[in-house]
């Protein structure tokens, strides 16, 4: 044990603030688990449109190694989950924009619709709890966030 982690143990608002995150975690699944349901998806497919929306939103494009990378499945069972979402009307697989040869997996309207019909409520209440908070406080929290997500996928 590092002496941060022996140090951060004995701190009740590292604490608190570790509680806070497994209920958000806790909602997180539950709001996912509830749209799974209404979209009629597995997990792996709700998982893969929920990374072709945050990685459209960076302005990156997504292979179909991208993909099995992302949840951690083989290329076959990969194929099956885009095929099924392609058959379904939630996903493309075009020609990559430099290189004709490869392909990338892009959302279909349709698809960002859907999930952004069944999101638009919670993603409203996020927006309205985040404006309660001043951008160097938002700063703090992303910069928080940010840490934990790359320490929680460095460590997996």
């Amino acid at each position: 044990m590092t002496d941060a982690t022996a140090r951060s143990g004995k701190r009740p608002a590292v604490v608190e603030t570790l509680t806070a995150v497994r209920a958000l975690s806790d909602a997180l699944d539950r709001m996912h688990s509830g749209m799974k349901g209404e979209m009629d998806m597995n997990a792996s497919d709700l998982a893969t449109l929920r990374m072709l929306i945050i990685r459209e939103q960076r302005g990156e494009m997504v292979s179909p190694h991208d993909v099995a990378r992302h949840l951690r499945i083989s290329t076959a069972s990969t194929t099956k989950l885009i095929d099924r979402l392609a058959a379904s009307g939630h996903v493309e697989r075009r020609a990559h924009p430099s290189d004709g040869r490869a392909r990338v997996v892009v959302l279909t309207d349709k698809s960002r619709s859907e999930f952004f019909h069944h999101l638009g409520g919670h993603l409203g209440a996020m927006r309205d709890v985040a404006a309660n908070y001043s951008d160097d406080e938002l700063a703090t929290i992303s910069g928080f966030l940010h840490s934990l997500t790359e320490a929680i996928t460095t460590t997996d």
